[in-house]
């Protein structure tokens, strides 16, 4: 099996090589204060808790005609960028973030490999406010880190386990060469009898789960694989949910933390409601719990044929979600019959879909015109006299779409105001029923008066 590839990444003297050197466990690379060293790309093998895989130490990136020694050097990165599983961007924590370092995020960004942020030499909590500064690059949450001490490994170690691409030998193999491509996880939940086995039964054209009247006949989560239009879905039925204080049953105990780990495991949920009692408490519930999970999120309407009859229930019901539901506004509502076999396929339409819009990028230049807008038309809030001011903004990561704001006194920001934001994102990037995360960075600069 070919191991994958990890590439080292950055500007001259950031760190690379002292990086490349601690996780191959051996100095094959040269190390000195001179930036230029690395000239070449070097390999080396890693064994790192358990994950396996091939490090390249790339020469520092630097802007420079082709033909000139530095210009090949930096072709030599690219190319190691462009055939890299992962990328690991480093950057001088204590230096912060310098204008060299935002064309070459850019690079990285479009190779569309997964990108983890490392703000080296923040040793001892140096250089912590250069970590913040790395927000601006949009590759996601910065890991402080120091190569030449060990500090921050295990936060590497668990970004790793998250971004490499999974062993062919594990049970959750995924072949992106296969037909119909990478699979899409997609987890059935609700409450008890409300019909998931039914439809699963009716996704896979035969009686392949045990179903019934009574409730509670699923006790684990079970794993399928399925073909939709040629895409590859591994589909995942759970044990009915329902609230811990009515479950006494150990047995039901552990069938409700398996639902629970598929969520987590699941890229898209479809929160199943009987059409004849729906938006239950617990329904809702179990919408916040995929929700805090950040999951995209389809709701069907099971047993649409039962009340399918009644006029009018229909935007009825799209209208009670929109009032119960609104940090999911905008979610798919699909009437369905798993017993006939109705709605089905506008069912994954709408799980296609939603995983379009939970893994959607959006450029910083694209989110900071909205921002200007925004607060132009709705200026955020004074404190003390002193009015809050957001001076940019920026998406650091997508599944689902996070943002973070920079600005000051932004931890003095009133919830109705982040609502607001969240809502004009969502409204504006077209990112419905989808979690949106916002991160506030208030400056640590004393001299930064406003």
């Amino acid at each position: 099996m070919d191991m994958p590839t990890v590439a080292i990444v950055g500007r001259p003297n950031v760190g690379k090589s002292t990086l490349f050197n601690r996780l191959v466990g051996k100095k094959l690379a040269l190390v000195d204060d001179r930036p230029g060293v690395t000239r070449d790309r070097r390999e080396g093998d890693v064994t790192f808790g358990g994950l396996q895989f091939r490090v390249i130490d790339t020469a520092g990136l630097e802007e420079a005609d082709a033909q000139t020694l530095t210009g090949r050097m930096r072709m030599q990165t690219e190319a190691a960028i462009l055939a890299a599983d992962v990328v690991l961007f480093v950057i001088d924590a204590r230096a912060g973030v310098l204008p060299a370092d935002q064309p070459f995020a850019e690079l990285v960004r479009r190779a569309g490999s997964p990108v983890i942020l490392i703000a080296n030499k923040a040793e001892g909590g140096a250089g912590l406010a250069g970590a913040y500064e790395a927000f601006t690059l949009g590759l996601g949450d910065p890991i402080p880190f120091s190569a030449e001490h060990g500090e921050g490994l295990g936060e590497l170690h668990e970004a790793l386990k998250g971004a490499l691409p999974p062993r062919e030998d594990d049970d959750e193999e995924e072949d992106a060469d296969a037909p119909g491509g990478r699979a899409l996880k997609v987890a059935i939940v609700g409450r008890p009898n409300a019909g998931k086995s039914t439809l699963i039964n009716r996704m896979l054209g035969e009686d392949r789960l045990l179903v019934g009247p009574e409730a509670g006949i699923t006790r684990d989560s079970i794993s399928l694989d399925w073909k939709w239009r040629g895409r590859r879905i591994k589909l995942h039925d759970t044990a009915g949910m329902r609230r811990r204080a009515r479950i006494d049953d150990k047995l039901e105990k552990l069938a409700v933390s398996d639902g629970l780990r598929a969520v987590r495991f699941a890229e898209v949920v479809v929160v199943l409601l009987d059409a004849t009692i729906p938006f239950e408490k617990q329904d809702l519930t179990i919408v916040d719990l995929v929700e805090s999970e950040g999951r995209a999120l389809v709701i069907g309407l099971n047993k649409w044929d039962l009340v399918a009859d009644q006029p009018g229930l229909l935007k009825q019901l799209r209208e009670d979600c929109t009032r119960l539901l609104p940090q999911v506004r905008g979610v798919a509502v699909v009437p369905l019959s798993g017993l006939a076999g109705d709605g089905v396929d506008k069912l994954m339409q709408a799980v296609v879909q939603a995983a379009e819009v939970w893994d959607t990028r959006i450029s910083t230049s694209r989110i900071n015109d909205w921002l200007s807008e925004a607060t132009s038309r709705n200026p955020p809030p004074a404190v003390s006299g002193r009015r809050i001011k957001i001076r940019y903004a920026t998406q650091v990561k997508s599944r689902p779409p996070h943002f973070a704001l920079f600005g000051n006194q932004l931890n003095a920001l009133p919830k109705s105001y982040t609502r607001y934001l969240v809502n004009g994102l969502r409204e504006a990037f077209e990112l419905p029923g989808t979690p949106i995360r916002l991160s506030l960075r208030t400056s640590q600069n004393p001299f930064d008066k406003g």
